[in-house]
């Protein structure tokens, strides 16, 4: 069984390095991103498979030796030791070699709006937006702010595979805590709902422009000061879906329209991904990834400095670190779940 498996992952792997040093594919926009992206994918398991394979010509070099020499304790325990890799491997490839998401290599957008809790929860979501940030610093991926302030951040994560790991931060994270306003010492519980959206490339989706109403407008700070003199603000409408998002914070109007552009994009493609995944699975709870943006994923709790994933029931005791975007741990887990669980349903679907 894991002997075909890691032949269909060699042949596959050579094709598409193939495809991708073709010149015709790599005049085709579509077709190179396609087969670039799914080299990419599968350059994990193909390593695992050569390793498998040098593993297994250990095995059977040392069992040719000692069949034609005679016992070695040493070369017995260099055969267990190979043998034991090669199992170790074998599980490694089954579950590398797991249905993944498919936008798992995508950068992201991630929107951060106070939910719960008033003026607090506003507090909360900057909170939220400063460990996520420190997170993606901490990955080596470059994040920028393309809205934020009164509650509400919209950022957005470059790198490969951002999405691999922050979709896992999508949710609602609570927090109890004693607000800097509470002057009685109460502990205060308050939300704040982070979206995760994979960033879709023209390629994903495709905006008529007919479909956009676009229109502009002077920027304006606290209280309605106008902080700028030009109408450069910008909100674009998507007719079709009633999708509406508004950009300020840059001083040109055409920085202000490519982002809310780029937001639109990610928003649409999540749009039919949910409904694709809904076509899917009748109950979209089972789907991993795809859980309710209003269930609790995590609760911080600063007074037992505490924080709890409740989807894997983890608990760790170093909110400070946590904060500080310190979120390896928790990532590591849920991926590791979301692993098995695929794997479970992969292998009820045989």
């Amino acid at each position: 069984m894991i002997e075909q498996l890691v032949k269909q992952i060699e042949t596959r792997f050579a094709e598409l390095g193939e495809q991708i040093a073709d010149p015709e594919v790599i005049a085709d926009r579509t077709r190179y991103a396609e087969a670039g992206r799914a080299y990419s994918q599968l350059e994990p398991a193909a390593k695992l498979a050569r390793e498998w394979r040098e593993a297994n010509d250990t095995i059977l070099s040392a069992e040719q030796v000692l069949a034609e020499e005679g016992e070695d304790a040493e070369l017995r325990e260099e055969l267990g030791a190979a043998r034991r890799r090669s199992e170790e491997l074998a599980e490694d490839i089954r579950l590398a070699m797991v249905e993944r998401d498919p936008n798992d290599s995508k950068s992201v957008i991630v929107e951060i709006q106070g939910g719960a809790g008033g003026e607090e929860a506003g507090l909360w979501a900057g909170d939220v937006y400063r460990m996520l940030a420190k997170y993606a610093e901490r990955r080596g991926w470059r994040s920028e702010l393309m809205e934020g302030g009164d509650g509400k951040y919209t950022f957005e994560v470059k790198g490969d595979g951002a999405y691999s790991v922050f979709k896992f931060e999508g949710g609602t994270h609570r927090v109890q805590r004693v607000p800097q306003t509470e002057s009685q010492g109460r502990i205060h519980t308050s939300t704040a709902t982070v979206a995760v959206l994979p960033e879709a490339e023209e390629v994903d989706v495709q905006i008529d422009p007919g479909d956009l109403q676009i229109d502009v407008y002077r920027s304006s700070g606290p209280g309605g000061q106008s902080v700028n003199t030009t109408d450069s603000a910008v909100r674009v409408t998507h007719k079709p879906s009633g999708i509406v998002v508004s950009m300020q914070d840059e001083k040109s109007q055409l920085q202000n329209r490519e982002k809310a552009l780029r937001v639109l994009r990610a928003r649409l493609y999540e749009r039919a991904l949910a409904e694709q995944q809904a076509e899917l699975a009748a109950d979209r709870r089972a789907q991993v990834g795809t859980g309710d943006r209003a269930e609790k994923i995590r609760t911080y709790n600063y007074g037992e400095r505490r924080v709890t994933d409740h989807r894997i029931k983890l608990t760790v005791h170093n909110l400070d670190q946590v904060l500080e975007g310190e979120l390896e741990e928790f990532t590591e887990a849920l991926q590791a779940d979301e692993k098995q669980r695929r794997l479970q349903a992969q292998a009820a679907a045989v």
